[in-house]
């Protein structure tokens, strides 16, 4: 099996640079890599792009997404993104792609502090996509895999719902 990883940075990714005093979000795989090194009989191509904050994204940013996935040869993807707005990119990638399965996945505790979250997010979208299942947009985090309109990270009390109806952007 062959899976396309699109890496655009988040939490999922930050480390801590001692020099500026600061969690940064960098533009290689290092934190994809210890995960990675686990995962056996699967091939993986890795595209790094965007590499920032989700809070930082914009739609220009969605587009060089949407732009990589639907370049992309392969039919399975999964999309490391930030937790704070993964359903605005998840929507704005419905709104333009229907022929792959798409599953994005990331963290709200960088791997580089604690690897746990990451590695469990990251391995459920992987098993996910190992299952015979439609093409369509899916977030997988804490536990479960729904389609993306189905699940939302609720600030109030950190961590993703599921719902049993669709969500609307502006909830």
């Amino acid at each position: 099996m062959k899976i396309t990883i699109i890496n655009t940075g988040g939490t999922f990714n930050k480390r801590y640079n001692p020099l500026k005093g600061l969690l940064e979000v960098p533009s290689d795989n290092i934190a994809l890599d210890k995960i990675l090194e686990s995962c056996h009989n699967i091939e993986f191509e890795i595209k790094n792009i965007v590499s920032k904050d989700s809070l930082d994204m914009n739609d220009e940013d969605r587009q060089i997404i949407t732009d990589a996935i639907k370049k992309s040869t392969n039919d399975k993807i999964i999309v490391i993104h930030g937790t704070d707005t993964v359903d605005l990119t998840s929507e704005f990638l419905y709104k333009e792609i229907d022929n792959k399965k798409i599953v994005f996945t990331g963290a709200m505790v960088p791997i580089s502090i604690d690897e746990v979250e990451a590695t469990m997010n990251f391995s459920l979208a992987l098993g996910f996509l190992s299952a015979n299942v439609d093409n369509g947009i899916y977030i997988a985090m804490h536990g479960v895999v729904v389609a993306h309109s189905k699940l939302k990270k609720d600030k109030n009390v950190g961590k993703f719902l599921v719902y049993n109806e669709p969500l609307k952007l502006n909830q």
